[in-house]
């Protein structure tokens, strides 16, 4: 896959930027009561904030098309979903009470599917602390409200999970550290386990009252400038094929695992989210999302969406075809 771009990948937005929440809001608030977020850095509201861990962005430039830096791994908001307002990250101390019924953000920066994940950052919440800490919440809401009404609340409330990423980035292809890890384990080997643990943790979302699940799948992170920058053999308009092909393995497994939890767990209703499809086509179609303002690159750091990339990729998810999302998008899902 080739680019004719520089490190920075231009690929802008529409000319007049409506913010995420409001999209969001409208598919969303008539229907869903509450939608409760799970991942990484790419959906992080701020929860590294409050752990002592090298994967932080409370300090600018971050934020600096939000007002101020929040915790938010880009310039404004991230591919964030709300029902009134931005979802609380749930370290905050302000997320408690009535706040909490509208939804949470569990999402922490360095996070992975693999508890053994993000070790090289520090502290990190990884998938299973942060399904721990939502069987803490669902605890709160079930005090508020009682255990008959918060069943109800779980089972109407959209679950956003978007992991996986760092289970490659920050450990099967960490520069030296993984070298020997890359010898005694094959992709196909790494890969499975990921799905192993990723099953036991979906399931266990399903069995803590959850029905409603969108799983978004890992991106091109051969792509992502850190990457591209660790593997200068790749060329500058070049993507890292091994990283990608990973991120392709991983892919086909989950969208089997999720087809899979939706037949066989009673009442569930699962939605694969294509994130890499989506994320390739606006790098290799740049030229029609170009425009003028500072909005028009895709990446913000090494690593990271710009908002406008984030606006492209909820847009997608919420309207998009079964290319994007399937089988129904967000908006649809929405309405069940």
């Amino acid at each position: 896959m080739a680019f004719i771009l520089n490190r920075q990948i231009i690929g802008g937005i529409v000319p007049a930027l409506l913010t995420l929440s409001i999209l969001v809001e409208i598919c969303f608030a008539k229907n869903v009561p509450a939608i409760f977020v799970f991942g990484d850095s790419l959906v992080d509201v701020g929860n590294n904030n409050y752990i002592l861990s090298l994967a932080k962005a409370n300090y600018i430039p971050n934020g600096i098309d939000f007002g101020m830096a929040t915790g938010r791994f880009t310039n404004g908001r991230t591919t964030e979903f709300g029902v009134k307002d931005y979802l609380p990250p749930y370290l905050a101390p302000t997320t408690a009470g009535s706040v909490i019924l509208q939804g949470v953000n569990y999402a922490s920066a360095g996070g992975g599917i693999l508890n053994y994940t993000g070790k090289i950052l520090g502290d990190r919440i990884n998938m299973d602390a942060q399904i721990d800490n939502f069987a803490n919440s669902r605890q709160d809401i079930i005090s508020n409200i009682g255990a008959p009404a918060a069943l109800t609340l779980l089972g109407k409330a959209i679950f956003f999970v978007m992991m996986g990423s760092n289970d490659f980035i920050n450990n099967y292809l960490t520069p030296v550290i993984s070298a020997a890890e890359q010898k005694l384990i094959t992709p196909e080997v790494f890969v499975g386990t990921m799905i192993s643990r990723f099953k036991l943790q979906l399931t266990r979302l399903y069995n803590l009252g959850a029905r409603k699940i969108i799983v978004v799948n890992v991106g091109p992170i051969g792509c992502i400038p850190y990457l591209r920058d660790t593997n200068p053999a790749a060329g500058d308009n070049d993507c890292v094929s091994l990283a990608n092909q990973l991120a392709q393995l991983f892919n086909a497994e989950l969208k089997s695992l999720t087809m899979d939890l939706s037949a066989n767990l009673q009442e569930s209703k699962f939605a694969y989210a294509d994130f890499y499809r989506i994320v390739e086509d606006i790098l290799q179609n740049y030229i029609s999302y170009v425009c003028s303002d500072r909005s028009k690159y895709v990446f913000w750091d090494m690593a990271h969406p710009t908002e406008a990339a984030n606006f492209l990729i909820a847009r997608r998810l919420i309207d998009g075809d079964t290319n994007d999302i399937t089988p129904i998008n967000l908006r649809q899902f929405a309405r069940l």
